[in-house]
């Protein structure tokens, strides 16, 4: 009835849909159809019953029209469906009804199996970005050192190379952390807790299926013996109404012998004795069920109780396992990638257009030392074999000229020399460069007493 009654409303629902004289006959015998229908006088079908059969006046009052009147009837069968009965029979109390309980055994170690896989991908992943951050630092670095870029704009450039090369190595990292720690903790936790059985499925599910079948198979006899005892009082009751009916309809009909009457009556007796005797057995199971239902629940809430504490384990185990994740993958806490690109963030406010501009005007500019020419005498060439003595007498007058077309120099800073081969000199103390700024940034100087060493160029300034 249920399911020819939703199509008729459906029926009805469309044909409202389309308005036309053949859809508004359907409409009106469907309407006169409903009223008679047993099904749409249950509480969750009744205002909507008063709307689809009453007059027109109240659907008007409601402002509601047949269109969602329909709607509203079909909702309502829709929740009907769904009585006491069927949710009695879903109750965790009703026997077979364990089942979902004790699956969460398999359910869990599946689950397990779905987080290693899922967090193996992400790895993967990991170990991927790794990998294109270390071929983009390698394929551009020989580019960036032979960029027309100088000074601090090429340090900065070339530390974005040398912070990818240190996230690479963090980004490793993550994907073994990922593999080597969070996976094999999970895979030793599930293979201590789930103990499989030689013919499948776990030990543990079958402690508590035993349990539960244990605990509920007194129980289940004794709703099938009320089951039971239930069908013969009803039946019993309605062969009792039959009897009652016929006794009825037989009084005063003069067409039926005083002697059948009689044995109408006795067969009505009959019957009722015989559903008091049936009443009488069906309240006494009735009485043994209720008296026992307190030791059934608590048999049931004990084993129950038990698969509760197990689940609570696997929970906490697995939020504490998803937390170590997190605090894996989580690089905005980690102090690395923290020194990482504070050391970028550095690199790129120190670089200065005055270091950068003195720097191109020492090395390709006006501030490049040369030998300015000067007038030289004729000497003739001496024909003997020069001696050691001579030789380092043309040293030093080499390392003179040298000193005479080099660059003054006045240092901004204190500076102690920390090898044997570095000058140390005081801020403002003035000395001559002899060469260029190398590719490390050290240059080589003189100092008025003639001593000769190494110095940090951006330790002076030309004057």
């Amino acid at each position: 009835m249920q399911r020819y009654l939703r199509w008729a409303l459906v029926s009805v629902y469309n044909s409202c849909r389309i308005c036309n004289t053949e859809s508004q006959r359907f409409v009106q015998y469907n309407l006169q159809l409903f009223s008679h229908l047993p099904s749409l006088r249950t509480p969750g079908c009744a205002s909507a019953r008063q709307l689809l059969c009453g007059p027109p006046e109240t659907r008007g009052i409601m402002r509601l029209s047949i269109f969602e009147i329909c709607q509203l009837v079909i909702m309502s069968t829709l929740s009907a469906e769904t009585g006491p009965e069927d949710v009695n029979n879903q109750s965790f109390w009703m026997p077979g009804n364990y089942h979902q309980t004790v699956k969460r055994t398999e359910d869990a170690f599946q689950a397990c199996n779905d987080i290693v896989t899922c967090f193996q991908e992400r790895a993967r992943v990991e170990r991927q970005y790794a990998q294109q951050l270390s071929e983009w630092s390698t394929k551009w670095k020989p580019l960036v050192d032979a960029s027309p870029l100088y000074g601090s704009l090429l340090r900065a450039w070339q530390c974005f190379l040398s912070s990818a090369d240190r996230l690479s190595s963090l980004h490793s990292s993550i994907c073994r952390s990922l593999v080597s720690e969070d996976g094999d903790r999970i895979r030793t936790w599930q293979k201590e807790t789930f103990h499989k059985k030689i013919f499948g499925g776990f030990k543990e599910s079958q402690d508590f299926e035993t349990g539960f079948s244990r605990a509920q198979k007194p129980w289940a006899k004794r709703l099938k013996k009320l089951e039971k005892a239930k069908s013969a009082f009803h039946k019993a009751s309605r062969k009792e109404h039959m009897a009652r009916e016929r006794e009825a309809h037989a009084q005063g009909n003069p067409d039926i012998a005083i002697e059948k009457q009689r044995k109408i009556q006795e067969e009505t007796e009959l019957a009722h004795q015989e559903t008091e005797k049936v009443r009488a057995r069906y309240e006494k199971v009735l009485e043994e069920v209720t008296r026992y239902a307190p030791r059934y629940m608590e048999e049931m809430e004990s084993i129950f109780d038990q698969s509760q504490e197990e689940e609570r384990k696997r929970i906490s185990f697995l939020k504490q396992a998803f937390l170590s994740i997190h605090r894996h993958l989580d690089i905005t806490n980690n102090e690395s990638v923290k020194a990482v690109y504070n050391e970028l963030h550095n690199t790129l406010m120190s670089i200065s257009d005055q270091e950068d501009l003195r720097w191109w005007k020492n090395t390709h500019g006006p501030g490049m030392p040369t030998d300015w020419p000067q007038f030289q005498e004729w000497t003739p060439d001496k024909k003997h074999k020069k001696g050691k003595k001579e030789v380092e007498q043309k040293a030093v007058v080499m390392e003179r000229s040298v000193m005479i077309g080099g660059v003054r120099v006045r240092a901004l800073y204190d500076y102690a020399g920390q090898e044997t081969d570095e000058l140390s000199f005081k801020a403002g103390e003035e000395f001559l460069k002899i060469e260029d700024e190398d590719d490390q940034g050290w240059c080589r100087g003189m100092m008025d007493g003639g001593k000769e060493g190494l110095y940090p160029a951006n330790y002076v300034e030309v004057v």
